[in-house]
C-alpha cells in the first residue's frame, strides 16, 4: 500500500524574496523580481535584464569561512533548506537521522566557480587553483552540504535534468518516502546561473529575451513574448510520511499525490511538437495521484515566455484535459521570478502548495496581447481567490525532460 506524503515545510531564496513567505506575498501581489542586469556588464550581451537575488547574506546562516568554500548555488540551497526545516519544526537527531534524506538538484551547478578558477589557472597556474574547486563546482554539493549541516543521513541524491531538475528532485524524493525508503525528505532545486559563460550561452542560442524593459520582459503566453528572463535562487520543501507528520503535530500545506516524468526523444532544446511529452507527464502524474483530469483546478505552468514552450504547453494541456482545459486556471509565476532553471520547479512547487493552502491563484503578469494559439485562462495580471482542491506543477527541460507534480488539499 502506498504511504501518504505531505508537505510540512517550505523555504526559498528568490528574486521576489529571500524567504518563502515574502516570495509568496510578492507573487500574489504581482510584484516582479526582474530588473536590469547588474551581476554582469550588460553592454557585452544582447539580453539586458535578469531576475537576480537581492540583499542575500549567507552569513545569516553559516560562518564566512565556511561560506567561502561553497558556490552561490549551494548558499541558496543551504539557506532555503534551513528555513524549510525550521518552518516544518522538524527535529533531526540520532533517533531519526537515518530516515531523513536530502534530494536537491541543480541544472548547472557551480559554473561561477568553474569560470573564476579557470581564469586563475590560466593566469597563475595549477598551484593557485583552490583545493575546494571541485567540491564547490559539482552539482551534488548542495545536497551534500545540506546533509552535513542538518545531519540528515538518509537517502542522499542529486538530480540534473536542466529546467525540470527541481520538479524531478521533489518527485523522486516523494517516491522515496512513498515506498518506505525514508520518512522525511528535504527536496528541491538550487541555481546560480547568472555568470559570464552561462549568460553568453543563452544569448548565443537566442533563448533570452532582448526586451530591455524589466517591467515587460517576462511575458508568458503573451503574443509579444520573445524569450525568457534568467533567474537565480532555490526552492526547498519538506516532505513527510503522513502518520509521522500527524504524530508530531506538524502543519500541513498540502498532500503530494502524483509524479510524472517523461522524455521527448526529440531535440536538445526544442519541445516535441504539440507538447506530447509534457502531455504524457501530466497524464502520468494525474493517474499516479488517482485523480481524474477534471479534478485539477489549477496548473502552475512551465510558461517560460518563449514562443514554442508556451504554445506547446498550451496544446499539451488541451490534449490532457479536453473541454476541461477551458475551465481550469493556469499561471506562470515566471512572469515575476524569471526562469530559475534547475531551481524553478522547487520554487514553483512552493507556490502551488501555497495556492492550495491559501485559496489564491497567483497571476501571470504582463499579459497584454492575447495569442490566438494560447487561448486558455492564464489568470491575467491579478491574483484571484479560488477554492483549490487539486493542482499540478509542470517543468520542461532542455534535452526533452518533462516532469509534473500533483498536489491535493489535505483532508
Amino acid at each position: 500500500m502506498k504511504r501518504r506524503v505531505v508537505v510540512t515545510g517550505v523555504g526559498a531564496v528568490s528574486p521576489v524574496g529571500n524567504d518563502a513567505k515574502t516570495a509568496w506575498e510578492n507573487i500574489v501581489s504581482g510584484k516582479s523580481g526582474v530588473g536590469p542586469l547588474t551581476r554582469l556588464d550588460p553592454e557585452q550581451f544582447s539580453a539586458k535584464v535578469a531576475a537576480e537575488v537581492k540583499d542575500f547574506n549567507i552569513e545569516k546562516y553559516i560562518e564566512r569561512k565556511e561560506a567561502r568554500k561553497m558556490d552561490r548555488f549551494t548558499h541558496y540551497a543551504l539557506a532555503s533548506a534551513m528555513m524549510a526545516v525550521e518552518d516544518a519544526q522538524l527535529k533531526i537527531d540520532e533517533t531519526n537521522a537515518d530516515r531523513v534524506g536530502v534530494w536537491i538538484g541543480s541544472g548547472i551547478g557551480g559554473l561561477e566557480t568553474l569560470e573564476t578558477q579557470f581564469e586563475t589557472f590560466q593566469k597563475r597556474g595549477y598551484r593557485r587553483v583552490s583545493p575546494f574547486f571541485v567540491p564547490m563546482m559539482i552539482p551534488d554539493m548542495a545536497t551534500g552540504q545540506v546533509s552535513i549541516y542538518l545531519g540528515a543521513k538518509g537517502v542522499n541524491s542529486c538530480t540534473v535534468t536542466a529546467c525540470a531538475t527541481g520538479t524531478n528532485s521533489i518527485g523522486d524524493a516523494f517516491k522515496a518516502i512513498q515506498r518506505g525508503d525514508a520518512d522525511a525528505m528535504i527536496a528541491g532545486g538550487a541555481e546560480a546561473p547568472i555568470t559570464r559563460m552561462s549568460y553568453a550561452g543563452f544569448c548565443a542560442n537566442t533563448a533570452l529575451t532582448t526586451n530591455p524593459d524589466p517591467n515587460t520582459a517576462s511575458r508568458p503566453f503573451d503574443l509579444n513574448r520573445d524569450g525568457f528572463v534568467i533567474g537565480e535562487g532555490a526552492g526547498i520543501v519538506i516532505l513527510e510520511e503522513l502518520e509521522q507528520a500527524l504524530n508530531r503535530g506538524a502543519k500541513i500545506y498540502a498532500e503530494i499525490v502524483g509524479y510524472g516524468s517523461t522524455g521527448d526523444a526529440y531535440h536538445i532544446t526544442a519541445p516535441a511538437p504539440g507538447g506530447e511529452g509534457g502531455a504524457r507527464s501530466m497524464e502520468m502524474a494525474i493517474q499516479d495521484g488517482e485523480l481524474k483530469p477534471e479534478d485539477i483546478q489549477y496548473i502552475n505552468a512551465h510558461g517560460t515566455s518563449t514562443d514554442y514552450n508556451d504554445k506547446f504547453e498550451t496544446m499539451a494541456v488541451k490534449t490532457v484535459f479536453g473541454d476541461h482545459a477551458h475551465q481550469l486556471a493556469i499561471s506562470s509565476t515566471k512572469s515575476m521570478t524569471g526562469h530559475l532553471l534547475g531551481a524553478a520547479g522547487g520554487v514553483e512547487a512552493i507556490f502551488t502548495v501555497m495556492a492550495i493552502k491559501e485559496g489564491i491563484l497567483p497571476p501571470t503578469i504582463n499579459y497584454e496581447t492575447p495569442d490566438p494559439e494560447c487561448d486558455l485562462d492564464y489568470v491575467p495580471n491579478e491574483s484571484r481567490s479560488a477554492n483549490i482542491t487539486a493542482a499540478i506543477s509542470n517543468s520542461l527541460g532542455f534535452g526533452g525532460h518533462n516532469a509534473t507534480l500533483a498536489f491535493k488539499k489535505y483532508e
